[in-house]
């Protein structure tokens, strides 16, 4: 005899059952547009270099960059970011390349903006460590520390000659205090009120940095501990999150990504502009290291760990596989 209201009469699986009518009731999807290319280009090179530690990534020439642009554009991506790595000899204790209206990267926002004007949103990290001797994010004072307001001066030329380029968005990046609010009034003091600011709120001290001091080039002597945020600290970012808005900032990000979705989550659930994830380098060797040991699917564990930093609350995702993601969605 058939029992009705027999336990479980209650059946989730129901909405598993095909392929079809998981796509159907998925509470989230990614797209293209959700996506932002994080870029690499370097001065001095006449072919593109391999980043040893992050498989498929290079730093760009000035060409290979401009194509490596066009190619996001095709394939829907929002952004991309901009990160230059000049000659070493042009580093020195201020980072005045991060300066020079010739510079690589005022070269390079120039280049990708002629080349594919308002389709992309042109994103330029707006920082000084790829450009001093030392390889940390400020001007040092006699004591060998990082000197805040002496470096906020200097982003204030940053955010200028970036603008100048024809960056649409700078992202400062080196967690000094008052960052957001200086950037702010150089920009606006200098006739570049439409040039918003995608602020790097909670930004942590983390191990995962690895692979992008290659990128990058760095010449980074000790550690960033006594600027970047505690790993162990989340209500401090909340406290960064209410001081980057005061100041003005249009866009918020949580970098890294993955360990720290519960502060994405909860800085996700406690404004109304836009929320950034950063994907970092080290993310990304993570997962293809391991993909070309056999040890994980690489294209599934790709697109789970995208889906998790979209769940966790990110509307923008800085991922090294953003054109090859965006192609395949």
């Amino acid at each position: 005899m058939t029992k009705y209201g027999s336990f479980p009469g209650a059946r989730p699986r129901r909405l598993r059952t095909t392929p079809a009518m998981r796509r159907m009731v998925a509470e989230h999807r990614l797209h293209p547009a959700d996506l932002i290319l994080p870029a690499f280009v370097r001065e001095g090179i006449s072919a593109p270099v391999p980043i040893s530690a992050m498989p498929g990534v290079v730093q760009h020439t000035r060409d290979t960059l401009r194509k490596a642009a066009v190619e996001a554009v095709e394939a829907g991506v929002a952004g991309i970011m901009l990160f230059g790595v000049p000659e070493d000899e042009k580093k020195d204790a201020l980072g005045t390349a991060g300066t020079d209206p010739d510079g690589i990267l005022q070269l390079a926002i120039r280049d990708v903006r002629a080349e594919v004007g308002d389709d992309l949103v042109i994103m330029s990290d707006l920082c000084l460590d790829e450009y001093t001797d030392h390889g940390h994010c400020g001007v040092l004072d006699a004591d060998g520390r990082v000197d805040n307001d002496a470096t906020l001066e200097r982003y204030a030329e940053m955010a200028q000659v970036q603008a100048d380029a024809g960056v649409h968005t700078v992202g400062p990046s080196g967690m000094m205090d008052g960052q957001v609010g200086v950037v702010r009034d150089a920009l606006d003091q200098t006739g570049h009120e439409d040039v918003s600011i995608l602020a790097y709120t909670a930004k942590y001290s983390s191990a995962f940095y690895g692979p992008f001091r290659e990128a990058v080039g760095s010449s980074l002597q000790g550690d960033r501990k006594t600027y970047q945020q505690d790993p162990a600290n989340l209500r401090e970012s909340l406290r960064e999150l209410a001081l980057d808005l005061d100041e003005g900032a249009d866009m918020v990000m949580v970098k890294p990504a993955l360990p720290y979705l519960d502060v994405l989550a909860k800085i996700a659930d406690s404004v109304d502009v836009p929320v950034a994830a950063y994907q970092i380098s080290g993310e990304y060797a993570m997962v293809e290291a391991a993909a070309e040991k056999g040890w994980i699917d690489r294209d599934k564990a790709i697109l789970e760990a995208l889906t998790g930093i979209k769940r966790a609350g990110a509307d923008m995702i800085l991922t090294y596989w953003a054109t090859e993601v965006a192609q395949g969605l």
